[in-house]
């Protein structure tokens, strides 16, 4: 019995292949989605083509919130930690490209 399996989430227009605890999969698709819905917004209010930079976008707000997380712990650290995990998991990708 495999303690990981192997989803693929689609951020940006592009795929990627993940091995994963099983407990992870739901947060790891809900924050796709998040992903995906920030970029939308983002494509909507904004001229932005090019997506590495609406990708930098979506990055900046992200941290931005994490940032505010760690000054005001009471108001949920826990997603200061979800958020990094999440930015380090992109940062794995993005060099592989």
């Amino acid at each position: 019995m495999s303690d990981t399996i192997k989803i693929k989430l689609t951020i940006a227009n592009r795929v990627y292949p993940l091995t994963i605890a099983p407990s992870q999969e739901a947060a790891l698709r809900n924050s796709a989605k998040k992903i995906e819905s920030m970029i939308k917004q983002l494509e909507q209010n904004y001229a932005v083509r090019d997506k590495q930079d609406v990708l930098a976008m979506c990055a900046l707000q992200y941290a931005a919130r994490a940032e505010k997380n760690e000054v005001q712990p009471e108001s949920g650290g826990d997603n200061a930690l979800k958020t990094q995990e999440l930015i380090d998991l992109i940062d794995v990708h993005i060099a592989t490209y």
